[in-house]
């Protein structure tokens, strides 16, 4: 076969992954089962997301297994209750009611079943894909034969499905919008709408000055936070980030601000108010996702990488002081020449997230030495 008409093929059977993915993530927000095939090695599976499924629609997928529905426990979320299991695990539901299954899924003192199997990849797949639709990754799975009628009208995807349409979906934006929009405290600036990807979301890029392209321009990519970067809110220092990212942009002469809709660190508001109640009680940040069965940060940079190419940019100096998404934009193809640290004020109420961040997460900050600094 030419290649030509391989590649055309294989980005047809790509483009398809993609549509599946973003009409059963829909299907799983609303409650309702989705088909997952592996159609190498003949297997089925049917999938509840636990976090958008009511008691009703659990009882009614129950009945339809005869109680044989197991759920799937990411491999953080099954180590918080006390399994070893680095590919997940499947417990066994028999007898257990929805409270049951979500108080096992994602709530604080689950105690660990005695029954467990390690997970495979179906399983995950389902895990993933309620990821995509920004619930939390917990699924009620029960497997069939891929011949069953019964659940003949479910959505389906296909085994590896969400993994093609990360890969596909993020790296295709096009621009829609290049508009001057004047900002408080920055002479000149414009918003850069593109429109692509997974769902079809819409990104911003914030274009301060005019960019010198025969150096590293300056830029910062900046993952929405409503809660600081809109409210102002004391418990993280993401709003200070975000305008002092783009004073420090101006000071340097132009530069981008690369905005992404991938709240509370890609895990959805949803989830990241359920991460600062637990925070509230003394978890910190990474342990409070880890309950919810995230991994301690779940954001992805290919749709920063597509963006800054649509604009022309390939050398940059990025304003972080975050080593993986340094690490995340190399490995996108972006070449990173520079960095440089932005940085908020300490507050009581975000100093314990600050260390938690440089320890934990190994962001590059010395919260001591800023609290110093600003006595």
């Amino acid at each position: 076969m030419p290649n030509d008409l391989h590649r055309e093929l294989r980005l047809k059977d790509d483009s398809r992954a993609l549509v599946r993915c973003e009409r059963a993530a829909a299907e799983l927000r609303y409650g309702r089962p989705v088909r997952i095939l592996d159609k190498r090695n003949g297997g089925c599976l049917v999938a509840l997301a636990v976090d958008a499924t009511s008691p009703a629609q659990y009882e009614a997928f129950r009945m339809a297994f005869d109680d044989r529905q197991s759920l799937f426990l990411t491999a953080q979320r099954a180590d918080v209750i006390g399994l070893a299991a680095p590919n997940g695990a499947l417990v066994p539901l028999a007898g257990l009611d929805f409270a049951d299954a979500s108080h096992l899924g994602y709530l604080r003192g689950a105690e660990a079943p005695t029954v467990f199997e390690a997970g495979y990849p179906l399983a995950a797949e389902a895990a993933q894909l309620a990821r995509l639709a920004l619930l939390l990754p917990v699924a009620v799975v029960a497997e069939i034969d891929p011949d069953d009628k019964s659940f003949n009208d479910a959505l389906s995807i296909e085994l590896g499905d969400v993994a093609t349409a990360n890969r596909f979906g993020l790296g295709h934006f096009e621009i829609i919008a290049d508009t001057k929009v004047p900002l408080a405290g920055i002479e000149a600036s414009r918003f850069v709408v593109f429109r692509g990807g997974l769902n079809q979301r819409d990104q911003l890029a914030i274009v301060v000055g005019e960019l010198d392209m025969s150096r590293p321009v300056p830029i910062r990519v900046h993952s929405s936070c409503i809660t600081g970067d809109l409210f102002g809110s004391l418990k993280c220092d993401c709003g200070d980030q975000l305008r002092n990212g783009l004073k420090t942009l101006e000071k340097r002469g132009g530069g981008v601000m690369i905005y992404l809709d991938q709240e509370g660190r890609g895990t959805g508001i949803g989830a990241k108010m359920r991460a600062y109640h637990m925070q509230a009680d003394g978890f910190d940040t990474v342990d409070a996702d880890a309950v919810l069965g995230f991994g301690a940060d779940e954001r992805r940079y290919e749709t920063a990488a597509a963006m800054l190419s649509k604009l022309g940019i390939r050398r940059v100096e990025l304003l972080t002081n975050n080593p993986l998404k340094i690490a995340y934009l190399r490995a996108c193809g972006v070449e990173v020449a520079g960095r440089s640290p932005v940085l908020g004020t300490v507050t009581p109420q975000n100093e314990g997230y600050l260390r938690t961040k440089a320890k934990r997460a190994g962001h590059m900050m010395d919260v001591d030495r800023l609290m110093a600094g600003m006595k």
